[in-house]
């Protein structure tokens, strides 16, 4: 059952008070809860710099949990004067922005320092609905947590998104930022009351790389179903345009170098003999930040590799079109050199679409070999190239790999499936945060009477044990 409100009528006078419960007046019968995703809007319009793949999670799992019976509030930081504060998703799920440091754009990595006032701000939501749970998103919305933590009982859950111990081992030089993101993801898999690891590859690199300690449970992303679904290929070319003899080999997402997108444009150099072979490059990208920039450099290359006939820029396209893109591909390359888990893959194969994908993080999780699609050393060019053409050259076998490939989605990898599991991580959550209550006032009280007698210095620094506290379950 969904925690009731104080305020909400449907306990009477002489109920005892629940610990933590919202006293939002006009939301009767709902558990207010926050989200905290510091710099991946919810509401912001994905493909643009720094909106990826945490902007939709944030935003579909909030939408999703509205609908199951929670009153979602969803913060992150205004980086522009004219956005709006507050954007209201739906009766019960909205997005906060909170001004912390200049309303503009900030790179990630210059971020850290606007979040105490990003703290400052989120806190004067905190005493006026007193949210008991809080949900972080990335490393530095994990500072947040942990410091509301230190003055406020609230069970704190989080999930990495990506993992600063897997992403310095690529890079030469270490950002000046890296050594405070190392100490905040040890200090939160320690601290935080649940991990969600998005795949258990994910949950491997948190006890391989981070920590032994801390409680996690593995609840995989997912997508929207009903959006991303197989339709007509035919179809779907005619509408944007392709031909019925074209090899469309599919990118999505965003310009970042980290993102792989030079291998796949290599790789398809090895295969430009084929006449037929279309490069199509889906996302967006603002000429003034660094993904204008690795447009220009991916350009670039496709030039030098005497592609550019071949490739289509397709930039920016909504979530309403997206599946037309993926259904008239042949095969949706995710190239990445690292992903905890890989949204794209999972809407690529809810349409139907074989994936061929780097063989690291969660991508080792969500697609399955030789099933629903291939599996290649990042940063392989060759490797690519071969799993590429296997795809475009075997028909028989690609239809096979489509039909699996939207199987398993609709299995296993809905939002409402994935809200659901985590609403009940959030109940089991707060059940334990109120046994917890209850069980020190009894201790307190139960104590202090038969202890009355005694002189101060008898009495213990605490009434309750720690070993006597309830703990989350830990999934191995």
């Amino acid at each position: 059952m969904v925690l009731l409100s104080r305020n909400s009528g449907a306990a009477d006078s002489t109920s005892p008070k629940l610990p933590y419960v919202s006293t939002r007046p006009t939301m009767p019968n709902r558990q207010a809860i926050a989200l905290i995703s510091e710099h991946g809007d919810p509401a912001a319009e994905i493909g643009k710099e720094e909106a990826g793949g945490q902007n939709v999670y944030v935003r579909q799992v909030g939408e999703a949990l509205a609908k199951l019976g929670w009153q979602v509030d969803m913060f992150t930081r205004k980086v522009r004067v004219d956005d709006a504060t507050i954007v209201q998703h739906s009766p019960h799920c909205r997005t906060i922005r909170l001004i912390a440091g200049p309303q503009e754009f900030v790179p990630r990595d210059q971020l850290f320092e606007h979040m105490p006032a990003f703290v400052e701000a989120f806190q004067k939501y905190q005493a006026q609905y007193n949210y008991p749970l809080i949900h972080t998103n990335y490393w530095m919305s994990a500072w947040v947590g942990l410091e509301v933590k230190k003055t406020h009982n609230v069970q704190l859950i989080h999930t990495y998104h990506s993992l600063g111990a897997i992403k310095y081992q690529a890079v030469q030089n270490c950002p000046a930022i890296g050594h405070t993101r190392l100490q905040v993801e040890q200090q939160i898999l320690e601290q935080a009351n649940c991990i969600v690891a998005t795949s258990p590859q994910e949950q491997e690199s948190l006890r391989s790389l981070v920590s032994h300690l801390g409680h996690i449970e593995v609840i995989p992303c997912g997508t929207d179903i009903e959006t991303f679904q197989a339709i007509p290929k035919m179809a779907a070319r005619s509408h944007l345009g392709f031909q019925p003899h074209d090899q469309i080999v599919l990118y999505v997402g965003r310009f970042d170098q980290r993102k792989g997108i030079e291998t796949l444009v290599r790789a398809c150099g090895q295969l430009k003999e084929n006449a037929n072979l279309k490069l199509v490059i889906v996302g967006g990208s603002d000429p003034t930040q660094s993904d204008g920039q690795e447009r220009l450099r991916i350009e670039a290359i496709v030039e030098e590799l005497g592609l550019s006939k071949q490739t289509i820029f397709a930039g920016r396209v909504g979530h309403d079109r997206l599946p037309l893109y993926y259904t008239a591909a042949d095969v949706c390359v995710i190239p990445s050199h690292y992903e905890p888990f890989g949204l794209v893959a999972i809407e690529a194969m809810a349409c139907g679409t074989p994936v061929v994908a780097s063989a690291v993080g969660g991508l080792k999780f969500s697609i399955i070999p030789e099933e629903t699609g291939l599996l290649v050393p990042p940063q392989d060019v060759e490797a690519f190239a071969k799993a590429i053409e296997r795809v475009l050259r075997n028909d028989l076998w690609a239809r096979k790999l489509r039909r699996q490939a939207s199987e398993r989605v609709q299995r296993n990898f809905s939002w409402s499936g994935v809200a659901a599991q985590l609403s009940d991580l959030y109940r089991r959550a707060l059940a334990q945060s109120i046994a917890h209550e209850m069980l020190v006032m009894v201790g307190q009280s139960s104590y202090a009477s038969r202890t009355s007698a005694l002189p101060t210095s008898a009495l213990p620094t605490s009434a309750l044990p720690t070993s006597a506290l309830p703990a989350l379950t830990k999934v191995s």
